[in-house]
């Protein structure tokens, strides 16, 4: 009896596909979207369709390409013979819901790092145009990805999903880490083998969109990826609203990844000869692990994603916590000596400074009047940054321009100006409502808001701009009859007011607040030189916060700040803010001091090497998920130099940790050990403490790091011996 062998379902179903969709050939035009690493390899069939053949590491001979079958559609609509999840699903004049889109034009350009591909697509029966645009940044081996939609009919045709991209993966296995939380527990990560069917990660809060999920992923082939191994996609939405990312498995074990603007409730009506331009979909790949991938990111943050990404930033001291709504100037202006004394560039006047028929002394009153209150603050704000910059340090403001409560003049001025629905009761978060930004009359408001304060006291240095509510009960009054435009047209609008701002405002830090990390995406950091990560500012919870944004955020946009939350020493809070930009907020006159002779070196310590962690090279080597520590570092681009961060968290009692194997140095360097960032007075037990190693010995060995016991911490500085 002759012996059978059965193929894995996996290779049987390809070897099928194969038979279906034979090769590309020698005529078939193929559109390469590479950088120097990476390829996405389009191929235009005979039928005219767009697919989609490759999406991997970039191979020496583009001929080889030619080989790999034409699988995936690569922008598959509705309507069709569609089985599966759509990119697109449209809805015509006269009632036909399908579309059939063929390639009609594309075209290739290049200006210095960027390559540009623009795909024209058409409709074979209706005046549709679907135009598929990529970005190539060769450096950073990122790819960004967006679509426009045009139609010439004579009326609206409705549009009911509008994805912002469609890439396609074959593979036996797939691994899916998400980040998802609540506000004080931002970014908690989370692992999982996809299955057969539809796996959603979306938002549809509108606003703080990001309270609960994260528009980020890390999707690995086969097996699970690691900092250093592992074939994995890295994505993340260039959003600032509601959001959907959809990963489906079909019967064929192939795996189809939708990005874009959650069409939930936002059905858009598109006029003749209008374009829908959806946000960018931005996603890198690596071929060795997690590190390679954030590392991408963050390189192109930096250069083209976030406002001034390779400045500086100004470390600060914030009055929340040292006087909550309960000051005056006599206390602000104390402060002031506070933050001089401190060390630091800037004082951040927080919330609570405005409203004079309803003084802003707690969060129920007074939000949308910003006019200084005369009972706190009878000289204005201009007195205030005469004082500040007097005592030698930089003022900021905390404002809140989207959202109004009840109890305040501009509701009872304009009750027309905020987001309700007609004939219900106004429901309130945070005893406020959001402004419908979608009505200019509210977007010059904001705007004049901003402009005016500046223009009054152009020496403010600094602005925190707060974001506190999601949208409920949601209905625009100035839409009417368009209401599931709201949510697209409310982002929109943000955005134009920020274009306004940041054209006469080019170079003003402002960080981007939302209840805590409620907005981090790429939508809005071109704006923004940084943002807040979460109110929680435990540092053992920081940890893992910080952890969970540096995976798709460089350091130097997160902003850590030293508080009265914990009960962990002072260089425990510290050590884990100066992971990216490092702030205070706490009471100056309270410490000890060996606090504040601590407090000021650290200062010292992170102006010296800000330009090494903000900048540098991060390594993950050992996650809090996977032991009860973390530890990090950063090393810059020539390895002469690189900074460990340490963190026990609550290891069992006599528990000793493996020796960490260090990554990003020079196998053939020699490096001095030293730990800093010390307790005054305290000596250094490390037992590596002013030595030198080899590199090899490093990264084959390793350091043995000298915080083992509960919550300590420790930062070790590592310099070329030349």
């Amino acid at each position: 009896m002759k012996k059978i062998f059965l193929l894995p379902f996996f290779l049987f179903t390809l070897l099928n596909l194969k038979a279906q969709f034979p090769a590309a050939s020698q005529t078939q035009r193929q559109i390469i979207v590479g950088t120097e690493n990476t390829a996405l390899v389009l191929s235009v069939g005979k039928n005219q369709k767009l697919y989609q053949v490759y999406l991997g590491e970039k191979l020496k001979d583009p001929a080889d390409y030619l080989s790999l079958p034409n699988l995936h559609e690569a922008y598959i609509p509705s309507g069709t013979d569609n089985l599966f999840e759509p990119a697109i699903k449209i809805l015509h004049n006269d009632g036909n819901p399908s579309l059939e889109l063929l390639v009609a034009d594309e075209k290739t350009t290049r200006d210095g790092n960027l390559i540009t591909t623009s795909i024209l697509l058409k409709d074979s029966k209706y005046p549709v145009e679907v135009r598929l645009n990529f970005v190539a940044f060769q450096k950073e081996n990122i790819i960004k990805t967006w679509t426009e939609i045009r139609h010439q009919e004579k009326n609206p045709v409705l549009l009911t999903k509008y994805a912002s991209s469609m890439i396609h993966l074959d593979a036996y296995k797939y691994w899916l880490t998400q980040f998802h939380g609540d506000w004080a527990k931002e970014m908690r990560m989370e692992e999982s083998q996809l299955t057969s069917g539809i796996k959603t990660i979306d938002s549809k809060l509108g606003t703080r969109a990001n309270m609960y999920q994260t528009p980020v992923f890390f999707l690995s082939k086969n097996i699970p990826s690691t900092e250093t191994s592992g074939e994995v996609i890295a994505g993340t939405l260039g959003w600032t609203g509601s959001f959907q990312m959809s990963f489906e498995l079909d019967n064929s074990n192939s795996l189809r990844m939708i990005s874009g603007i959650n069409p939930f409730a936002s059905e858009y009506h598109l006029k003749p000869y209008e374009t829908f331009t959806t946000p960018e979909f931005l996603f890198t790949f690596s071929n060795t692990g997690k590190g390679q991938a954030s590392r991408n990111f963050h390189r192109w943050a930096r250069n083209y994603g976030v406002m001034d990404g390779n400045g500086n930033r100004l470390s600060l001291l914030n009055n929340w916590e040292a006087t909550f709504f309960d000051f005056d100037e006599p206390k602000l202006t104390e402060l002031f000596g506070g933050a001089k004394n401190l060390g630091v560039d800037l004082f951040l006047l927080d919330d609570g400074w405005f409203g004079n028929k309803y003084p802003r002394s707690n969060d129920r009153a007074g939000l949308g009047d910003w006019q200084e209150t005369q009972t706190k603050l009878p000289h204005g704000l201009g007195y205030l940054v005469e004082q500040a910059e007097a005592k030698g340090v930089k003022f900021g403001i905390w404002i809140e321009p989207e959202m109004v409560n009840p109890k305040s003049e501009l509701y009872e001025k304009h009750p027309d100006w905020v987001l309700k629905l007609p004939n219900r009761d106004e429901h309130y978060y945070r005893n406020q409502l959001v402004l419908d930004l979608c009505n200019p009359e509210v977007q010059e408001f904001v705007y004049k808001l901003v402009d005016d304060m500046l223009t009054k006291n152009p020496k403010i240095a600094f602005i925190k701009w707060d974001c506190n509510r999601m949208m409920t009960n949601t209905y625009s009054p100035y839409l009417k009859d368009q209401q599931s435009h709201v949510q697209i047209e409310y982002v929109r609008s943000f955005y134009r007011v920020m274009d306004r701002l940041r054209t006469k405002y080019p170079k003003l830090p402002i960080m981007l607040c939302s209840g805590g990390g409620g907005r981090t995406d790429y939508g809005a950091l071109k704006y923004f030189t940084e943002f807040w990560p979460s109110d929680n500012t435990d540092p053992y919870e920081r940890v893992f916060i910080q952890w969970g944004y540096s995976y798709f955020f460089p350091s130097i946009t997160s902003c850590n700040h030293i508080t009265s939350w914990g009960k962990q020493s002072l260089k425990y809070k510290t050590d884990v803010a100066m992971m990216g930009k490092m702030g205070y907020d706490i009471r100056v006159n309270e410490m000890t001091p060996d606090e504040l002779k601590f407090s000021q070196q650290a200062i010292q310590i992170h102006n010296r090497l800000r330009d090494l962690i903000w900048k540098g090279e991060l390594y993950r080597l050992v996650s809090p998920y996977d032991e009860e520590r973390a530890v990090l570092m950063y090393a810059n681009e020539d390895k002469s130099k690189a900074l460990i961060f340490s963190y026990a968290l609550h290891p069992r009692t006599f528990n000793q940790f493996s020796p960490v194997k260090l990554l990003g140095l020079d196998a053939n360097k020699k490096y001095k050990i030293e730990e800093i960032n010390k307790m005054p007075g305290v000596n250094s037990w490390f037992a590596a403490e002013g030595k030198t190693f080899s590199g090899d010995y490093l990264l084959k060995i390793g350091l043995s790091l000298p915080n083992n016991s509960d919550l300590t911490s420790a930062v070790i500085e590592i310099t070329e011996e030349k």
